[in-house]
This record gives structure tokens, C-alpha cells and sequence, in this order.
């Protein structure tokens, strides 16, 4: 359940237009849910403020479709990463309202305005995902959507890798606006670095498996990158842009999810 769904029930009840049985009845499915396949961490949310995700790669169509209509039961957001668009396919037949990002490689079903819900957040400022080349788009695409339903703003800059270091210095008025930055590389994995060396907020390194011969699936780049002379750079597995995306949104959080509020702290004003 979202954490803005719990308030809105528990607001209900303060204010009597909810009975108390039946709010219990709908925070049955807390904290968890068990379908044939999976235990469903419906609390997870409520926790950390990212919902669980689902990883398609290893499963079924008919898992993934078991799992996701649960999720939906429970009123939350879906999002399933590794998915083939052949599996996709399978999925969408059953649940034609989940949308197939192919750029991402993800299903994703929202409960909500996306636009909305990023505009309500409680995000500092804008999550920046910047790629070394095209073929890196796959992961950085992960990231994005990622951020974009923890309720993120986000931009993508594609292509900027070192073989044209001025391509990348085109877009530092941006990059230094970021809130965070999320850096996406294959090959020796050297873009990372160069970010982190040109502006002041928190870098994320994500090393891809683009490459051939040494570079070993990715863990050349993944060496590069943690052998960086830069400080502050840190960054999460191979491939793994749904990780970097997470990341990235837990850092950009406004407030401490565990501090008191202050009346004012639901306050918001558009630009």
C-alpha cells in the first residue's frame, strides 16, 4: 500500500467517514500477501517509501501476471524489470492495462497520474541520467523509469562518453543543476569519473556489460569505477539501472521519512 493511500484511510477514519471495521478490513493485505508463486511485500513501501518491484527475467508470463494482479489488488504501483517483449506480450493479454516500456525492457502499471505524482513528491530537485553511448540506453532507461515512479522529475542526456569529451561538456549547465546524477558506462567505464569531477551532488556509477573482448561483460568497467580517483563517486551492480534508480531516489528525498513533521511540511509551490 502507498504511504499517501494509508494517510488518506487513516484520515478517513479520524474524520468518521470510515468505519473502523472497515479500515481494518482494507489494511488486511498488510504487510504482506501470498500468492501460489510469492510472498508480496505489500509494507515495503511503508518502510522505505520504494515499492517492491518485480524481476521478470527468470519468471513466467503467468507468474508475473499472478503477482502483478495482486499488487494491483493492493493499490500500488507495478513495475516489472527484465521482460522480453515476447513475454511482455503474454502478460498484456491478461492484463491489457499494463503498459510495455520497450526501451526499458519493463512492465509497468500505475495507480496514478504520473505527472501528478511527481509533481506532489517530495523530491529535492532532478534526477540526471547521463549515458556513455546509445547502446547503454537499455540500463539508463531502467534507471529513469525507476526514479520517475518513486515520484522524481528526471532528465536524460544520451551519448556524452569520453571518446568526445566536448559532447559532455555541452550539457554541464544541466549537469550542475542536477540533484543527482546517475552515470551510465560501458567499455572502460571512464564516464562516471569525469561527472563526478565536474560537479558538486552525489554521482551514481552503473557499469553495463557494453563492451567485447577484456572487458568481461562489464567488470572492467565495474573495476574502473570503483577504482576511481574521484571522491564521493558510488555505484551499484552491472546492469543494474533499477538499483541506481532507487538509489538515486533515496537520496533525493526532501525530508527525513522518520523526523517529525511540521505542519508546513505537506506544503507545496508550483513554480
Amino acid at each position: 500500500m502507498k504511504p499517501e493511500l494509508l494517510r488518506q484511510l487513516l484520515e478517513k477514519v479520524q474524520q468518521r467517514d470510515l468505519a473502523i471495521d472497515d479500515a481494518l478490513e482494507a489494511l488486511a493485505t498488510l504487510p504482506f500477501g501470498e500468492t501460489p508463486s510469492a510472498t508480496i511485500d505489500h509494507h515495503r513501501a511503508l518502510r522505505t517509501g520504494l515499492p517492491e518491484a518485480v524481476f521478470g527475467e527468470t519468471k513466467t508470463a503467468a507468474q508475473i501476471v499472478e503477482i502483478a494482479t495482486a499488487i494491483i489488488a493492493a493499490g500500488q504501483d507495478v513495475l516489472v524489470t527484465r521482460v522480453s517483449p515476447e513475454k511482455a506480450a503474454q502478460v498484456r493479454h491478461a492484463l491489457p492495462d499494463m503498459v510495455y516500456e520497450l526501451s526499458a525492457n519493463a512492465l509497468v502499471h500505475r495507480t496514478g497520474d504520473a505527472t501528478s505524482d511527481a509533481t506532489n513528491s517530495d523530491a529535492r530537485g532532478t534526477i540526471v541520467v547521463v549515458t556513455a553511448g546509445t547502446s547503454d540506453l537499455p540500463v539508463a532507461h531502467e534507471a529513469l523509469l525507476t526514479a520517475e515512479l518513486a515520484g522524481n522529475p528526471t532528465h536524460l542526456i544520451n551519448d556524452v562518453g569520453i571518446a568526445g569529451l566536448h559532447r559532455l561538456l555541452h550539457h554541464l549547465p544541466r549537469l550542475r543543476d542536477a540533484s543527482v546524477i546517475i552515470a551510465v558506462a560501458g567499455m572502460e567505464g571512464a564516464l562516471p569519473s569525469v561527472v563526478a569531477s565536474l560537479v558538486s551532488c552525489p554521482v551514481i556509477a552503473v557499469p553495463t556489460s557494453v563492451g567485447y573482448g577484456v572487458s568481461r561483460g562489464g567488470f572492467v568497467a565495474l573495476l574502473s569505477m570503483l577504482s576511481t580517483c574521484v571522491p564521493g563517486v558510488t555505484l551499484v551492480n552491472i546492469d543494474n539501472g533499477y538499483g541506481a534508480g532507487c538509489a538515486a531516489s533515496l537520496i533525493n528525498r526532501n525530508r527525513n521519512p522518520h523526523a517529525p513533521e511540521s505542519p508546513q511540511a505537506h506544503a507545496r509551490t508550483t513554480p
